[in-house]
């Protein structure tokens, strides 16, 4: 009986991996191949690029973006709990008290460090 689910995950598996290399076989058989200059050339947008394609971007910049993803998952913990408030009980207060305290430790303590700081 417990071989049974391992053939089942094993299948799921298989086509998991069938749906994956698909499409990179369809191409692979379908596009054309011609090469050129042109093609080979690094574009950005659609315009060719002018000097050093490489640019370096701020760490500060990563940091932000990192902070924003985590309050915005804050956020999406928050709706669920909020809608299901009146059948969960003084527990729930507890706990979403508890996680918001961590959340916003965390944000004082960017604060702090100037994290959020553009200059």
């Amino acid at each position: 009986m417990v071989a049974h689910n391992y053939v089942f995950v094993g299948l799921l598996l298989l086509v998991a991996v069938g749906f994956a290399l698909a499409p990179l076989a369809l191409v692979a058989l379908v596009a054309p191949r011609k090469r050129s200059p042109t093609k080979a050339d690094v574009f950005e947008c659609g315009v060719r690029t002018h000097g050093e394609t490489w640019v370096r971007f701020r760490i500060q910049y990563y940091i932000y973006a990192i902070m924003f993803v985590v309050f915005d998952v804050e956020t999406v913990f928050l709706y669920p709990w909020a809608a299901a408030y009146g059948s969960l009980g003084t527990f729930a207060l507890v706990e979403m008290t508890v996680f918001l305290a961590l959340l916003f430790a965390g944000l004082a303590y960017a604060w702090a460090k100037g994290v959020l700081r553009w200059a």
